[in-house]
């Protein structure tokens, strides 16, 4: 009986509630997110790194996992497979030979330019569930107890 009533303190628990319903609303919307991206023939990953560098200018190779958190070892294959598509280039730093920049390319310049709008416009409609008011708060609360937990990690 009392392991009983032990998972019930447990399930209705605040912090295992927000992390449940956390990991459901980023699955939803990730899911969404994903479907529209594939539809120009990118998966997330390689999206995210473009969309930096359009944003954001020419990376270093290894900033570009820590912006987009991804894997040091997948850094390298994302911007092959990318650079293949002719999306972006790598550039040597010309005063340490050991840095390599990726840059996008004209045609990834291009193919953002043509995909942003409605991935924009997706986004807004996803978020509409919630007022602007509304966004603005949960932004500074997920933001607040993002940085908590990486404090933790060190």
């Amino acid at each position: 009986m009392d392991q009983e009533v032990n998972y019930q303190e447990k399930k209705e628990d605040p912090s295992l509630k927000l992390f449940v319903v956390l990991s459901k609303a980023y699955r939803s919307i990730s899911d969404r997110v994903k479907d529209d991206i594939q539809t120009h023939g990118l998966n997330p990953t390689e999206f995210g790194v473009l969309e930096l560098l359009y944003h954001q200018g020419d990376q270093p190779l290894q900033k570009i996992g820590e912006k987009i958190l991804l894997a040091s070892g997948s850094i390298t294959y994302v911007v092959d497979k990318l650079e293949k598509k002719g999306y972006l280039n790598r550039k040597a730093c010309p005063k340490d030979r050991r840095i390599t920049y990726a840059s996008i390319s004209e045609e990834g310049i291009s193919l953002l330019n043509q995909i942003f709008p409605t991935h924009w416009q997706q986004i807004e409609e996803i978020t509409d569930g919630l007022s602007q008011e509304e966004k603005e708060t949960a932004a500074k609360l997920l933001k607040r107890l993002g940085k908590y937990a990486d404090q933790l990690e060190g």
